[in-house]
C-alpha cells in the first residue's frame, strides 16, 4: 500500500511542504510508494510555495483508513491529526515540537523529534548525502518551509543549523533570501479572500491551561493593519468558532514580522487575564502589543497562564 505522508490540520507552509519532501524521498530514493496528503486547505503562503515551484497541491483527506500506512510530520499531537489516527499504521514521526503523547502504534516505529525550527531541516539531515539529489522543486519547498518557520531567521526558534541549511539550499537554487522571503511574506499577508472564521482557524492549535481550552491562532503578516482593521468582526466571530470547535476561547495573535512583535486581540476579561499573567501586559483596550513575541511554539504557548 502507498504510504500517506501528512502533517497537522490547518496546514501551514511546513505542513504542506514537508509531506511533499518526504514523499519524494520515500518514493524516489527509498523505492517505497508514498504520497503527500493535506488535512485541510493550505494557507496563502503555502499556496505561493506550490505555485512558485510548480508543485501539485496534495489531495485533502478528512480521515485515515484503519491499517493504512502513514508517516506523520510536523506534529505528534493526536488533536491535530485525523480522528482515526490510532487505527492507522503509523510508521514514523518526524517533528520539531514538544512530545504530546496519545498516539498509539501497531509496533515500534521510527521517531525523530529534534530541537530545530523546521521539519524540513530535520528531513534534510535524515536524507544525508541523498539530500543533494533533491530536484529544484523539492529544494524550493524545503527552503520555503525553513524561511517560513523561522520568519527569515527572526524567530527565536531559529538555530544556526536551520540557517545554514536554508543558505545552502538558496545557494543551490540561486535564490536571494531577503527577496524571496519578501515574496513569501507578501503572499502570507494577503488574507482579503478569507472569512473571519477562516482567519481564526488558518494557523491555529488547541491548547489547554488549567482546564480551560484555547484555540491559539497566529497570523503572521507584514501588514498587521490589514488584519487589525477587522478586529471587531474577528472578536465577534471568536464566540461562534469557540462553540463550534469545542474550546472555551480563541486567542488571536497578529504577528508583525518586520517589527518583530505581536498584537493580541482582547475581547473579554478572560483574555485580559491571559495577557496579564502570561506576558505581564496590561490590556486597557481591545488589543495589547507584545514586543518581541513572534513564536507560538517558544514564546506564546509555553507562557500561557490563567
Amino acid at each position: 500500500m502507498t504510504i500517506q505522508v501528512f502533517g497537522h490540520k490547518s496546514p501551514d507552509t511546513d505542513s504542506t511542504g514537508s509531506p511533499l519532501i518526504w514523499a519524494w524521498y520515500l518514493s524516489e530514493i527509498k523505492g517505497t510508494a508514498a504520497e503527500a496528503k493535506l488535512l485541510g486547505e493550505p494557507n496563502t503562503e503555502a499556496n505561493f510555495m506550490l505555485e512558485r515551484w510548480n508543485l501539485a497541491k496534495p489531495a485533502i483527506m478528512s480521515d485515515v483508513d484503519a491499517g493504512a500506512p502513514c508517516v506523520v510530520v510536523d506534529t505528534n499531537n493526536p488533536a491535530e491529526l485525523p480522528a482515526s489516527i490510532n487505527d492507522a499504521d503509523v510508521l514514523a514521526i518526524i517533528d520539531h515540537h514538544a512530545l504530546i503523547g496519545g498516539l498509539k502504534t501497531k509496533g515500534p516505529i521510527d521517531i525523530t523529534i529534534r530541537p530545530l525550527a523546521c521539519t524540513a531541516t530535520i528531513m534534510h539531515d535524515l536524507m544525508g548525502d541523498d539530500a543533494a539529489k533533491m530536484p529544484d522543486a523539492i529544494k524550493g519547498a524545503a527552503l520555503t518551509c525553513i524561511l517560513s518557520d523561522t520568519l527569515e531567521f527572526r524567530s527565536p526558534t531559529t538555530t544556526p543549523h536551520d540557517r545554514a541549511v536554508a543558505e545552502k539550499l538558496a545557494g543551490d537554487l540561486g535564490i536571494d533570501i531577503p527577496s524571496y522571503a519578501a515574496e513569501m511574506f507578501a503572499a502570507k499577508s494577503d488574507v482579503s479572500s478569507f472569512s473571519d472564521a477562516e482567519l481564526l482557524r488558518m494557523d491555529s492549535k488547541e491548547y489547554e491551561v488549567d482546564g480551560t481550552k484555547f484555540r491559539v491562532s497566529v497570523l503572521e503578516t507584514t501588514s498587521p493593519a490589514t488584519v487589525l482593521d477587522r478586529k471587531a468582526s474577528l472578536m465577534d466571530t471568536m464566540t461562534s468558532v469557540a462553540a463550534e470547535d469545542g474550546v472555551d476561547q480563541v486567542l488571536l495573535f497578529v504577528v508583525d514580522i518586520l517589527n518583530e512583535q505581536s498584537t493580541l486581540l482582547v475581547p473579554n476579561d478572560l483574555v485580559k487575564t491571559v495577557a496579564a499573567k502570561s506576558f505581564d501586559a496590561a490590556a486597557t483596550g481591545d488589543t495589547v502589543v507584545l514586543p518581541g513575541v513572534v513564536s507560538r511554539k517558544k514564546q506564546i504557548i509555553p507562557n500561557l497562564k490563567l
